[in-house]
C-alpha cells in the first residue's frame, strides 16, 4: 500500500508496510515498529472480537496530522500507520506504526509516541464482544 497512514477494514502486512518504509531512502539506520493485536481476554472475561469504529474523516486527519508532528519532533525519515476498522477477532492484528530515522533512538522514541497519542487523540472507538455480550470499551493509556 502506497497511503502511510490508513483506516481499513481489511488485515495488513507488517512486511508490505516495512518494504514501502525502506524505499523512501537508504539513510534509514533503524526502524522500530509497534503491532497491536486483538487480546482473547480483558477484564476478567473472555472475548471472542472487538469491533472498532471511527469518525473516518476525523480519525484520518488526527493520524496524518500525528505522523507529521513525529517527523517533525523526532527527525524522521518517514512513518506510517494503519489502524483496522469493523470487526477484529482474537488474535488478529489491529493497528501497525513504523517510525523510520537515521538512528535507533528517534525511531523507538517516535514509535512509543506515536501509540501513546493515537490511543489519546484519535477518534476510534473499541467495543468488545464476550459471551455475554458486547461493551464500549473506556479510553485508556
Amino acid at each position: 500500500m502506497d497511503e502511510a497512514v490508513r483506516l481499513q477494514q481489511e488485515d495488513f502486512s507488517q512486511d508490505e508496510e516495512i518494504r514501502a518504509l525502506r524505499a523512501v531512502s537508504r539513510r534509514i539506520g533503524g526502524i522500530a515498529t509497534f503491532l497491536g493485536c486483538a487480546r482473547d481476554f480483558s477484564e476478567d472475561r473472555e472475548v471472542s472480537a472487538i469491533g472498532f469504529d471511527a469518525h473516518h474523516a476525523m480519525a484520518l486527519a488526527e493520524l496524518r496530522k500525528l505522523r507529521g508532528e513525529a517527523i517533525e519532533g523526532f527527525g524522521l525519515i518517514d512513518a506510517r500507520i494503519v489502524h483496522r476498522i469493523g470487526s477484529v477477532q482474537a488474535g488478529d492484528n489491529i493497528v501497525f506504526i513504523a517510525a523510520a530515522a537515521e538512528h535507533r533512538a528517534p525511531a523507538l522514541e517516535a514509535c512509543r509516541w506515536l501509540i501513546d497519542e493515537l490511543k489519546e487523540r484519535v477518534p476510534i472507538w473499541k467495543k468488545e464482544i464476550t459471551p455475554s455480550g458486547e461493551s464500549w470499551v473506556t479510553p485508556r493509556p
